[in-house]
């Protein structure tokens, strides 16, 4: 009896066990039916990218591959959008898709995306005449990409931004790979290339390439571009290039006003130069570093400089020390004093203008002129002012030796300027009148001089015709008279003579004795009609 309620409650055990076990093996392969829906629900399988073409007509698409070519740059057919975006991407997709036909099928692989992303792979058949595209991509294959709304959103918005700026920029910008191919280009680039085929929501691919940049060159300096315009003219950029991990951006910024500058300025420095080729004055200008940097043929006659060594652009200092070497400057004391005469020469010569004469010891004489030029430069004037200095000598000479045979005279001479000055006097009139030498020349007048000669001698009615003289207009005639000195009595002899020009030569003579003063009338000028009546 015991025995068979052992073998129940065993049967019973097992039973139980049996059906716990079979329940927990249901609920855990229905837990896992549920979290896969579950996570089948919250990342859904992505949709294939698949195009389908006939010819250059697109037949039919999936959702992502509509997006695809909404997002692509306009073109004048579906097939030139799809190539827009794909043909950057995939070296030889135009030829190989023209072989689509013979091989039936066919797979292209990417060029390596930029950031690390995995190479998109394309897929190819030819499907009774049609061609099915398939674009795969390897980091979103079998498996969906939740994104956020409004991140997705603000990506949007900055590339609407991005786009913008760039189709308003008036440089043009483009980009190449690394064949040179351009795959992408602004709006003004398009413009100027004609890529537009009839409006701007036709694009012509592959895009037209404007500029022969060499390959070779070196991409860090900026490039002078010339393209020729259709009515002949041309238009000049400048090209800035950088490199980029497959390919380079490159940068056109229009330079015509730049270039019109250049030229404005060449010619007006051609114009200097055959200017300062002309004159007889020697330039040199030197630059802030004291290079220099323009001179003129004269400056090589006058400094005997030969023109190899002016045209290495000496300093300043090595180019004192050939004029010194050269005996065209003055001899100096010592070689220090020489140099502090010259550091004083460049100062002065930078703030502001200065001169100096240079006696060289040939015998000629050079009037040196330093003034500042902007951005710390100096310009120096070397002009041979010998034959200046020589005429101004002998000028010298000529009215000492005229003013030499005036003191020697005897008579009292004087002699006064249309205007009423008195220019020149000799040692007689001086000791006459008794006035200091050099002190009345151009600082007494006419009148100043009647009325010292009528304080040192009694009344004369000659006086008074003296004070007119120069006031007459017309013709005037020589006045003579004689009239008596107060202080020892001795008449004077007085002579008062029209010159050219209007000037007058006051003359006095002292007698010995002293007769009776007498006034002579004046004597007109004898006509050439009076005489010929005589």
């Amino acid at each position: 009896m015991q025995i068979e309620w052992l073998q129940a409650l065993i049967i019973v055990t097992t039973s139980v066990g049996s059906a716990l076990l079979a329940l927990g093996v249901l609920t855990a392969i229905l837990s896992a039916r549920g979290g896969s829906a579950l996570r089948t629900s919250a990342h859904p399988m992505l949709e294939p990218t698949v195009f389908l073409f006939d010819e250059h007509d697109l037949v039919d698409a999936t959702g992502p591959a509509r997006a695809l070519l909404d997002a692509a740059p306009m073109a004048a057919s579906d097939w030139a959008r799809f190539a827009a975006f794909v043909a950057p991407r995939f070296d030889d997709f135009d030829r190989a898709m023209t072989t689509l036909a013979e091989r039936g099928t066919l797979e292209l692989t990417s060029k390596r995306g930029e950031g690390g992303h995995a190479a998109l792979r394309l897929q190819a058949e030819d499907v009774n005449g049609l061609a099915r595209i398939t674009l795969i991509d390897p980091e979103a294959e079998g498996r969906g990409l939740i994104v956020d709304g409004l991140s997705q959103r603000a990506l949007e918005d900055e590339l609407d931004l991005l786009r913008l700026t760039l189709d308003h920029s008036p440089a043009l910008v483009w980009r190449e790979d690394g064949e040179g191919g351009i795959i992408w280009a602004n709006r003004a680039y398009m413009l100027r290339s004609g890529a537009f085929a009839d409006s701007e929501d036709a694009l012509v691919w592959p895009l037209p390439k404007l500029f022969p940049l060499d390959e070779n060159a070196p991409l860090s300096s900026p490039r002078r571009m010339r393209l020729e315009t259709a009515d002949g003219g041309a238009t000049w950029f400048d090209c800035h290039s950088f490199a980029l991990d497959s390919g380079a951006l490159h940068f056109a910024l229009p330079a015509d006003a730049t270039v019109r500058a250049e030229k404005a300025l060449r010619d007006f420095v051609q114009t200097l130069t055959k200017t300062f080729a002309d004159l007889p004055i020697g330039l040199a200008i030197f630059d802030r570093q004291r290079q220099l940097q323009l001179f003129n043929p004269a400056l090589i006659d006058l400094t005997q400089l030969g023109p190899e060594f002016l045209s290495a652009r000496p300093t300043l200092y090595a180019f004192l020390d050939r004029l010194r070497e050269a005996r065209m400057m003055p001899e100096p004391k010592d070689y220090r004093s020489w140099r502090l005469q010259m550091t004083e020469l460049e100062q002065a010569a930078a703030a502001g203008f200065h001169a100096e004469t240079w006696t060289l010891p040939s015998g000629q004489t050079y009037r040196v002129t330093g003034r500042p030029h902007p951005d710390g430069a100096i310009a120096f004037l070397f002009e041979d002012i010998s034959s200046e200095i020589s005429l101004t000598r002998r000028f010298r000479a000529e009215l000492e030796q005229g003013q030499e045979v005036l003191d020697l005279m005897t008579e009292a001479v004087a002699i006064f300027q249309p205007s009423g000055e008195l220019t020149a006097s000799n040692a007689a009139y001086d000791t006459l009148w008794g006035v200091e030498p050099g002190n009345t020349l151009g600082r007494v007048t006419l009148l100043d001089a009647v009325r010292l000669w009528q304080d040192h001698c009694a009344e004369s009615e000659l006086w008074v015709q003296a004070r007119g003289f120069s006031t007459r207009i017309g013709q005037r005639a020589e006045i003579t008279g004689t009239v008596q000195r107060l202080s020892d009595g001795k008449a004077i002899d007085c002579r008062f003579v029209p010159m050219n020009g209007g000037a007058m030569m006051a003359s006095f003579l002292p007698r010995e004795t002293a007769p009776e003063p007498q006034l002579s009338t004046p004597r007109r000028p004898v006509l050439r009609g009076e005489l010929l009546a005589r």
